[in-house]
């Protein structure tokens, strides 16, 4: 459970940086960055403390430890760049796994100013974390904080709303699961709480064998157009347990690459900007259209498998528009029978297909 402690130290850390970072989107990757960055710094010292050795920062990486950086008699000056060097070694550490190098890939520190910085990692440096779960409850207190709309038509779904969709659809352990605009991948991880919730003896302790989590954990994937949002699904899903999270930068309406792939359960909330002139699919699509909101509705529909079913969080113009795409699609839906239900949700978000 989130402390206020801990939502009053994210507050002030974004305080720090908001005159050299005004951007909440921005401020969100540069504290997740920073987290993680000690998170494994962190692990190290646990085991040490059992008598092991370290993990990640080992070698001529070592300097770049979190507790080496922070050392008192390190000045402002050589912590900003040992930080902002350490960042940018990251992806070529060798004793990190390929989740934290991808991680760290594209990662920089946008200001180095000495005296900002220093007061920033001082904050970051009260953070205690005794497992991954008190660094994934405080990673969604920072995701419930971006701008409600993203670049590109992204809007953040309430987790009530999602928690809510997934429950209707009701996920199982053995069926596969994707989100093709994943964002933090705020579905992906509500189903997982929901499977396991479902797999509880009367007891409350788990059902799900070992095989079964492996299986389990295997079987969600997501992706996402933007690089930023393809790392903090992947952090937000390895702090759920995920190790190797199958999160792929990925351009879901103009891409070929997967348009085989199929899945039992399909969640979406999809970005519906199209930009001027409209999107210029590929030729596999049921529906011919330019709108991103009709083409979304389209790749949901195609890539379930015969069993499958998805929801998907739509514009109100797929339920009324009259042009011959908006049409086309509703009638696929209908005489294919897809559609089971319209849930007409707030002017804030959109109707839900389901």
């Amino acid at each position: 459970m989130l402390t206020f402690d801990v939502k009053r130290k994210i507050n002030t850390l974004r305080d720090i940086l908001v005159g050299k970072v005004p951007d909440p989107k921005a401020q969100v990757e540069q504290i997740t960055i920073a987290l993680i960055y000690k998170f494994m710094d962190d692990m190290d010292i646990e085991g040490l403390e059992f008598g092991g050795t370290r993990q990640f920062f080992m070698g001529e990486y070592e300097k770049y430890a979190w507790t080496e950086m922070m050392k008192p008699e390190n000045s402002g000056r050589q912590r900003a760049f040992l930080y902002a060097e350490g960042i940018e070694k990251m992806t070529t550490n060798p004793n990190l796994p390929q989740l934290f190098r991808d991680i760290f890939r594209g990662a920089y520190l946008p200001y180095r100013d000495p005296d900002t910085l220093n007061l920033f990692l001082k904050e970051i440096s009260d953070f205690s974390y005794d497992n991954s779960e008190d660094l994934g409850n405080a990673f969604e207190y920072l995701l419930s904080i971006m701008g409600s709309q993203g670049d590109a038509g992204q809007f953040r779904t309430p987790r009530h709303i999602i928690d809510m969709i997934v429950e209707i659809v009701d996920p199982k352990k053995r069926e596969t699961i994707l989100d093709p605009a994943c964002g933090t991948s705020g579905f992906l991880v509500s189903a997982y709480r929901h499977i396991l919730a479902q797999n509880m003896d009367e007891n409350g302790k788990s059902a799900l064998t070992a095989d079964d989590r492996k299986r389990l954990t295997k079987n969600f994937a997501g992706y996402d157009i933007s690089p930023d949002m393809v790392r903090l699904s992947r952090v937000n899903l390895y702090l759920h347990h995920f190790t190797k999270p199958k999160i792929s930068e990925y351009d879901t309406l103009t891409s070929e690459e997967k348009w085989d792939d199929c899945y039992d359960v399909i969640f979406a909330n999809p970005p519906f900007m199209t930009p001027k002139g409209g999107i210029v699919p590929h030729s596999r699509y049921r529906v011919k259209a330019k709108r991103s909101e009709v083409l979304f509705v389209d790749y949901i529909a195609e890539h379930l498998n015969p069993t499958g079913r998805a929801a998907v969080i739509v514009p109100e113009g797929i339920v009324f528009q009259s042009a011959k795409a908006y049409k086309e699609l509703r009638k696929h839906l209908v005489e294919d029978g897809l559609l089971y239900a319209v849930i007409s949700l707030t002017a804030v978000l959109k109707p839900v297909f389901c």
